[in-house]
């Protein structure tokens, strides 16, 4: 049985953050703009049937929704409290295995990712979001926010400004973030 265990406001007004007793990933994180996006995974569509979800981000131990702002919290959260009540998380499809053979990995994006994981995503995690990294070309680095970070004001200006500043200071001079 899957139960919510607290919830923490984000810096996003249309997001919440809900720590669960269970964890549910252990390395990944899952995030659905959309019902269709979240087809083939059991615990978004069952959010995502919920009137007024905009978005999903789940990770170790929590979910993040994000609601249409024209639909009170009021309205969302007890219905997601007994949707979640009667989730089994042994149907959340398994993890990819990592291939480290197959993919290569350039020097710059293992330096950044390093940086990412041990400085920004823990942060972001805090609150109710995620960092994913779509690709670089050059120094150039591509971005996306993921969860409560995905939409909200602080994470599109202040943080990708906060991201590129320690990039550059810990990397190289020259990167430049972008938000894809």
């Amino acid at each position: 049985m899957l139960i919510v265990q607290d919830v923490d406001l984000t810096p996003n007004p249309q997001a919440l953050k809900f720590i669960v007793n269970q964890r549910l990933l252990s390395r990944e994180t899952r995030n659905f703009q959309s019902k269709e996006e979240a087809a083939n995974d059991p615990l978004a569509k069952i959010i995502f049937e919920l009137e007024g979800i905009v978005s999903v981000f789940y990770m170790d131990k929590f979910i993040t929704i994000e609601k249409d702002p024209n639909i009170s919290w009021g309205m969302i959260q007890r219905n997601f409290v007994n949707a979640l009540s009667n989730f089994d998380v042994a149907v959340i499809p398994p993890e990819k295995e990592i291939e480290t053979d197959s993919v290569e990995e350039t020097e710059l994006l293992k330096k950044v990712n390093l940086i990412l994981d041990q400085k920004v995503r823990p942060a972001l995690a805090g609150d109710g979001g995620g960092l994913e990294v779509l690709g670089i070309e050059g120094t150039r680095i591509q971005i996306k926010y993921q969860g409560a970070c995905g939409s909200c004001p602080s994470s599109i200006r202040g943080t990708l400004v906060a991201i590129e500043k320690l990039l550059r200071r810990e990397v190289s001079p020259d990167i430049e973030v972008v938000s894809g």
